[in-house]
């Protein structure tokens, strides 16, 4: 995340010529509740504060945005408009403004700043390219994005249009190539590909790099009884056994070079001639191609077959890693912790989601959903807490002025809570009912609250 910066920056410096936007990630008492989008075309001034509901409210150049977050001031924070540039102000809040994991009351903002207002991170995007087009629906939840392709929706604006495309080539029955790091979701994007195209045959997955070299061509294009030693029986390979099918060939690079010259019969001429055989079976197939890797470079270093490359390469597109799509991190934890171990129970820290939303996450999505499961598992449902988080995550550094509590955890998180409670205990004389539609917390959890902290809700009554 950038670090935090003065308010005397240039305009040059903090603004961009792109459409600004500002997500509503994730709430950290309701990590489930899902996260939003809101355009700022046209909008001069921005109030974010606690509502008893999600609340959305535009009138003219004035966008009023409300979180049921009872950490938050009723009015907690302001974005103003400066000419190019956009201004956030601490509007009197009791717990503060955090920039980048600094307190601040007044600065400017650039491009991927998180902000934390009560227990609610936001991530302000201001950025060129595709973001700089009008968006049909100014103010857009997570439950309402449109998914391209089954079951793959997001809000960042490259991984969108690469969906997208791939939603309108898939009856074209030319062969997709995926570029994306490890643990992107390569594999369910083929799925979502497969699913899409409504074709009668099955989905094939096969990982060329787990394949051995001897054995890779048999087990793909088959092999007819006694074409070797072992040949014991016929078999019709992966390749035929997606005939009507999809076929993902994933780490497409590490295929052997003896195995791509057969992989480009089967692309040139639609059939697969089997080891042993004497007359090729003609197969009809959509075949999906990823690799981690650079297969422009591998052809350059004819470590991989041009021929093969172009053929593969009929429509080819890259999937965004986790860091450039922060966008999505709301969308994410929410649909990860759904479906974790006692995940749909779980609530975050402020360190906690802190450190989950500033990391880079080197390993993607794959990495996030491995942080998640174990994390909702040691907590049992519960907080989620730093200790709860791998090493790497408790470890990475800070953005520069990040004054972040060095409070433990649990010390932290208590004292927060006692103290949101007495406050709340002022604001509605000890009337339990009122705070509970307020927060929209459950009257039970907020008596066991109560006990914990040892507070008593009858002093605050008739104030």
């Amino acid at each position: 995340m950038p670090a935090t910066r003065s308010l005397h920056e240039s305009v040059d410096e903090a603004a961009t010529s792109g459409a600004p936007r500002l997500f509503r990630l994730v709430c950290c008492d309701q990590p489930l509740a899902g996260s939003s989008r809101h355009a700022l075309d046209g909008i001069d001034r921005v109030a974010i504060g606690r509502a008893a509901a999600a609340q959305v409210q535009r009138h003219g150049d004035a966008l009023t945005l409300g979180v049921p977050d009872a950490a938050m001031s009723t009015v907690h924070a302001r974005l103003v408009r400066e000419g190019r540039r956009w201004i956030v102000e601490d509007a009197g809040s009791r717990n503060g403004v955090i920039l980048n994991g600094a307190r601040q009351d007044r600065a400017v903002l650039v491009d991927g700043d998180l902000l934390e207002l009560g227990e609610t991170f936001w991530l302000f995007r201001h950025q060129a390219g595709p973001m700089a087009t009008a968006d049909p629906e100014p103010d857009l939840t997570d439950r309402e994005l449109p998914e391209p392709l089954p079951g793959l929706a997001t809000f960042a604006p490259a991984l969108r249009d690469a969906l997208e495309a791939l939603a309108r080539i898939v009856h074209a029955h030319v062969p997709v190539l995926l570029q994306a790091e490890s643990g992107t979701g390569k594999e369910l994007c083929a799925r979502a590909l497969h699913a899409r195209s409504q074709r009668p045959g099955p989905f094939v997955a096969v990982n060329c790099g787990a394949m051995p070299e001897s054995l890779a061509a048999s087990e793909l294009f088959g092999h007819r009884k006694g074409a070797f030693s072992g040949a014991t029986d016929d078999r019709v390979g992966l390749v035929r056994g997606a005939d009507q099918g999809t076929l993902l060939l994933d780490e497409i690079a590490d295929l052997p070079l003896a195995s791509q010259t057969l992989l480009l019969r089967v692309l040139q001429e639609r059939e697969v001639m089997a080891i042993g055989a004497i007359h090729p079976v003609a197969v009809d197939i959509q075949v999906v191609a990823a690799s981690h890797r650079d297969l422009k470079a591998l052809v350059r270093q004819e470590l991989f077959r041009h021929d093969l490359y172009a053929r593969l390469a009929g429509f080819s597109v890259r999937l965004s890693p986790l860091r450039e799509r922060r966008e999505d991190f709301g969308l994410l934890i929410a649909k990860l912790l759904a479906r974790a171990p006692f995940g749909t129970t779980a609530r975050l820290t402020r360190n906690s989601a802190r450190a989950l939303l500033r990391y880079d996450w080197p390993l993607n999505v794959r990495e996030l959903e491995t942080c998640l499961n174990v994390a909702a598992t040691l907590a049992n449902g519960g907080t989620i807490h730093t200790r709860h988080l791998p090493e790497a995550l408790r470890e990475a550094p800070r953005g520069e002025g990040d004054t972040a509590s060095p409070e433990p955890p649990d010390e932290a998180d208590d004292k927060r809570r006692r103290a949101e409670l007495i406050a709340l205990l002022r604001e509605h004389q000890g009337n339990i009912t009122a705070i509970a539609r307020a927060t929209g917390w459950n009257r039970v959890q907020i008596h066991r609250w109560l006990k914990r902290f040892d507070l008593d809700p009858r002093p605050f009554r008739g104030r």
